[in-house]
């Protein structure tokens, strides 16, 4: 895999996107904090973008399984560079409309672009490497999440916000050209249970709907993924919430450092906890872990109790995130790989968002203990039922090999 020219462009291209994106997020706060003074007209400028990225979503399906990715990926990064272009005019007329604009059109690339990535990782790496593959590029993510808000950060102190722009600018002109080096060719064979020469699809967006009824497998690691939503959807509420609990600034700092680094880990340790265990029975448990990360939160007035729990959770997502993506990826027809990520990527924004506001309201009406809780109840009542019905439909594993779910014998 190492070898490969496509993995490196794609690993160093989502660094670099990753460095902008994260460097523009904390030029954006800053520029809302300038000119934006109500808290709710910035979560609306936030929605606006969001709501965009939900909209495209079944245009963004179909356009990716009818077109080469790779020009999708090419087409997203230009109007990436647009959407930056129009924050410099925000900036140049003070006006919060170019930044609406902004918002908009950054979410529309973005639900072209990563869509179109993980359809397009199955294509440059064989099948036994994806597990591999999904969980050094989620790493590649949150390292440049982590050293890019750190440099966002550092450079707003020593620069205008529009050389920071300008950063984010450059960094996407280098994901650009990179990905003009790629070399993939879509439609040559197909996923283990998918054989070449299958019906191919009609191009609606909605026809991806009545082929996961019928693949047991995807539905329920597609419900499954809820649960280390329902942590990480409140992820900065939580954070503040036990800081105040705790009456200590300093561990908002450690809870972070703990979830970041146990996550990071995760991904680098999933290949070999997964050496031949099957992928499924790995994604309930570290599932059932999640859950009792979420529960344990309830002694989060102690501070080593709370690190823990983050600790907890980091170890466990960022095991569960590479193995729900190198499942999607094996048991979804790759015809369909377009339209099924970009209907995960619009069921995940709306699904945040509800979370988001989910946990505001219950911080305020119930707290922090009783609210974790319930969130980790959901989690583990979610994890008992779905595994009740993986065994009631008669998938007993997913083979690591082949990728293909094995049944009850009769």
């Amino acid at each position: 895999m190492w070898k490969s020219r496509n993995v490196w462009i794609i690993l160093s291209g989502e660094m670099i996107a990753g460095f902008g994106l994260w460097m523009s997020i904390i030029a954006n706060l800053e520029f809302m904090q300038r000119y934006v003074p109500s808290d709710f007209l910035k979560s609306l400028i936030l929605f606006t973008g969001l709501l965009a990225g939900v909209l495209f979503g079944p245009l963004a399906g179909r356009v990716i399984d009818s077109v080469n990715k790779k020009h999708i990926l090419l087409y997203s990064g230009v109007g990436r560079l647009v959407s930056v272009s129009f924050m410099f005019a925000a900036i140049h007329y003070e006006s919060v409309w170019w930044m609406v604009l902004f918002a908009v059109a950054l979410q529309i690339s973005a639900a072209f672009y990563f869509p179109a990535l993980q359809s397009l990782i199955p294509l440059v790496v064989e099948e036994r490497q994806l597990l591999t593959m999904n969980g050094v590029h989620m790493n590649v993510m949150t390292i440049a999440r982590i050293m890019g808000t750190a440099l966002g950060g550092f450079m707003l102190t020593v620069m205008s916000l529009s050389s920071l722009y300008a950063l984010s600018f450059a960094a996407y002109v280098l994901l650009l050209v990179s990905t003009f080096f790629l070399q993939v060719k879509d439609g040559e064979g197909s996923l283990a249970g998918n054989p070449a020469g299958a019906s191919k699809p009609k191009g609606s967006f909605k026809d991806v709907i009545p082929v996961l009824k019928e693949l047991p497998v995807p539905m329920m690691v597609l419900c499954l993924t809820v649960v280390p939503t329902l942590f990480i959807g409140g992820f900065n509420l939580l954070v503040i919430n036990i800081s105040e609990l705790q009456n200590d600034p300093q561990i908002k700092g450690w809870l972070y450092a703990a979830e970041g680094t146990l996550f990071i880990l995760g991904g680098f340790l999933v290949k070999r906890l997964s050496e031949r265990r099957d992928l499924l029975k790995l994604l309930f448990f570290f599932a059932f872990v999640v859950a009792f990360a979420h529960l344990s939160l309830y002694f989060s007035n102690y501070a080593p109790a709370s690190v823990a729990s983050f600790a907890v959770f980091g170890l466990a997502a960022g095991c569960m995130f590479p193995v729900a993506s190198t499942l999607f990826q094996t048991q979804v027809p790759r015809e369909y790989h377009g339209r099924f990520f970009s209907f995960r990527s619009m069921l995940d924004r709306v699904l945040f968002q509800v979370i988001l506001l989910g946990t505001g309201l219950f911080l305020d009406t119930i707290g922090l203990q009783l609210m974790v809780l319930l969130f980790g109840a959901l989690s583990l009542g979610l994890t008992i039922y779905f595994q009740y019905r993986q065994r009631k439909a008669g998938v007993m594993h997913v083979s690591k090999e082949s990728g293909v779910p094995a049944e009850k014998a009769g």
